[in-house]
């Protein structure tokens, strides 16, 4: 029997960035799936302040060199990968210089949010698709954690879920305690639409606020994780009307077991 194959879409991972909830998860939640027996892909933003050298990381040619355009521009899509010896982990990341050569992630030395934070999300989440096509590598389920990936499952299943390598993959969107203030940019919707998305598939997204963002990943997800306890209350209320499968906050010392069993029922 072949082994299930499970796409890792983290918006933070360790050692690359530095140890919070989220990144510590996007850390040893793939090892620990890879570890009972499923086949794993993990990608992340190639943010600036990751070390390169440090790090390892080296331009995968064969991957690179597609464009995307967004808000009527193009940019290249460059893919790096590194490895994490200790668990035979490799980890692909997502680069691209207009959006991630800065030396920061998504708040500036001010601590606000870059204006085009909506573009790097877009330019992000359909290079992940665009490069699991190149790499020939059909998941059976996905899974991203935190705002950034939001629109991961409205792509799958508007955008990418007839193309033969998507066509059997279920996502499960996990909200992390990663709020932002204000807003993204009020156009994010009408960037965000692609031949197979419309803008009214986007309406949640209008104001693009974080709790708007968590909503629009829920709404399309096949089950959602809120894996803090901190959830705001509109979104949890939201969630609940979707009458999706729900795992809530499954702790520190036992989430792997329980995201491994999350995982299974809804592949089943």
């Amino acid at each position: 029997m072949a082994k299930k194959r499970i796409l890792f879409i983290s918006q933070e991972i360790v050692p690359y960035l530095p140890e919070t909830e989220m990144a510590h998860i996007g850390r040893y939640l793939p090892q620990g799936i890879q570890d009972k027996g499923k086949e794993i892909r993990t990608f992340m933003p190639r943010y600036g302040c990751i070390n390169e050298r440090r790090n390892q990381l080296h331009e995968v040619i064969r991957l690179s060199g597609m464009n995307l355009i967004i808000n009527d521009a193009d940019h290249p899509l460059v893919i790096k990968v590194a490895s994490i010896q200790s668990a035979r982990m490799q980890v692909y990341f997502i680069d691209n210089e207009d959006y991630f050569q800065r030396k920061h992630a998504v708040l500036d030395d001010n601590g606000n949010l870059f204006p085009d934070n909506d573009e790097r999300s877009i330019f992000f989440n359909r290079g992940v698709f665009e490069t699991v096509r190149k790499l020939r590598w059909s998941p059976d389920l996905i899974y991203c954690q935190g705002w950034f990936t939001a629109l991961v499952p409205l792509y799958l299943k508007k955008e990418y879920f007839y193309d033969p390598i998507f066509s059997r993959a279920k996502v499960v969107f996990s909200t992390y305690n990663d709020h932002f203030d204000g807003a993204l940019n009020k156009n994010f919707a009408k960037k965000a639409v692609t031949d197979s998305v419309n803008i009214d598939e986007l309406d949640i997204v209008d104001e693009p606020t974080h709790v708007n963002l968590n909503k629009l990943a829920c709404k399309h997800a096949d089950a959602i994780i809120f894996h803090h306890k901190n959830v705001p209350e509109e979104l949890r209320q939201y969630a609940a009307k979707l009458g999706k499968p729900v795992l809530e906050n499954p702790g520190e010392e036992e989430y792997i077991n329980a995201y491994s069993d999350f995982f299974d029922n809804i592949m089943d």
